[in-house]
């Protein structure tokens, strides 16, 4: 007795509705934290604003983590770092970034060094306003995660899979302003 077309049958759209509904209760997180953002996960995670009361809990390795939180500005060395992270992750997988240094560096905007906007390297699904936002801040924008995924409109990490090739020449080129960066100090080191 084996299931037919005719059948009344799972269909992809209700199975992928059922996995948004439970992946969007239970939000596992790695935190990415090079900057002062990292001051603010403390309070949101401990008892003043409990975060695990929506189902959001830090995990030890990204393999494990649904989402990926940027907490301060990054520099060309620390994005290799992210986004080795952000690929160990597995899918479906979310990235927020905090404040305006992953947009436009923040304090630090004219620095060479300094990453200005994160969603040519990784996709951003969610930027939380302020420098930096406060705990309330944070658990509103993984409630607003939340009504992304169970509306089917957070999907950064397909858009990474259709449009990797393009993800990762912006990385060759931001890497090879580094390597390029670095033999122009050992050139002027040997005179």
């Amino acid at each position: 007795m084996g299931l037919h077309n005719g059948d009344k049958m799972m269909r992809y759209e209700e199975w992928s509705k059922l996995a948004r509904k439970a992946s969007k209760k239970s939000l596992w997180m790695v935190h990415f934290c090079t900057g002062c953002g990292a001051v603010e996960m403390p309070p949101v995670m401990t008892s003043r604003y409990d975060a695990e009361r929506f189902g959001i809990t830090s995990m030890a390795t990204p393999r494990q983590a649904d989402v990926l939180l940027i907490t301060g500005y990054l520099t060309v060395k620390t994005l290799r770092r992210v986004i080795q992270v952000y690929e160990q992750m597995q899918s479906p997988k979310y990235v927020i970034a905090f404040g305006s240094c992953t947009i436009n560096g923040g304090m630090y905007w004219d620095s060479y060094n300094t990453i200005k906007h994160l969603e040519k390297y990784i996709p951003v699904d969610l930027y939380i306003a302020g420098c930096m936002p406060r705990p309330e801040g944070i658990i509103n924008a993984f409630i607003k995660l939340m009504k992304l995924i169970d509306e089917g409109k957070a999907r950064g990490w397909e858009k990474y899979q259709k449009y990797y090739d393009r993800y990762k020449e912006n990385q060759r080129r931001v890497f090879n302003f580094e390597i390029k960066e670095e033999q122009k100090e050992e050139k002027n080191e040997e005179h």
